[in-house]
């Protein structure tokens, strides 16, 4: 997820998409021990949106 998509999403489309997230980094975690991942860098680009989106929601509910 990139920085200006960031800036248009709601709250509850934040939502979503951190659980989405949240499991696709529990997935990536599994394919890591069993040698399946075929890019580990999608840990990292994961890892980074989930923050990405936490900043998002915690703005939008002061506001």
């Amino acid at each position: 997820m990139k920085k200006k998509d960031t800036k248009k999403i709601t709250r509850d489309q934040a939502m979503k998409d951190l659980d989405k997230l949240k499991k696709d980094l529990f997935n990536f975690r599994f394919q890591k021990v069993n040698g399946q991942l075929t890019n580990p860098s999608k840990i990292n680009i994961t890892k980074k949106s989930i923050a990405r989106l936490k900043t998002i929601i915690e703005r939008k509910s002061d506001a």
